[in-house]
């Protein structure tokens, strides 16, 4: 089971995160945080890197549940979704997959948190192809 879904567009990497939020905020998910990866790297190491960003997206029900039955599961908080610009100048999204990423908790009760937040960050990723 990989760990993440993605799509790569051929589109204006600005327009791709407007697309990428309007898209999560259909499926009931808020961008909680936004790292600009290569603006950090930049001022931080001196480093140039290609356009790369984190948006911390949150669905405030599934969080919500996900933390009434599993109290440290905020650690795997919020889901990430990345946008960043490739080589060949298209840009890709890739959004975390739970159900991989919570195979670690030993908790079952997290099963259908995980299976519907899962179908929800594929639904994103699939409607913006």
């Amino acid at each position: 089971m990989s760990y993440y879904f993605n799509t790569t567009l051929n589109e204006d990497f600005e327009k791709v995160i407007d697309r990428v939020t309007e898209e999560l905020k259909k499926e009931g998910f808020g961008i909680l945080t936004e790292i600009n990866v290569n603006e950090t790297l930049k001022k931080k190491l001196d480093i140039n890197f290609r356009r790369y960003h984190i948006l911390g997206a949150c669905n405030p029900p599934y969080a919500h549940q996900a933390l009434e039955v599993e109290d440290k599961i905020g650690t795997m908080l919020p889901c990430n979704v990345i946008v960043q610009k490739k080589d060949d100048g298209t840009v890709e999204v890739a959004a975390v997959n739970p159900l991989a990423s919570m195979q670690a908790v030993e908790n079952e009760k997290l099963g259908k948190v995980a299976e519907d937040i899962t179908e929800k960050l594929k639904n994103v990723i699939n409607k913006l192809t």
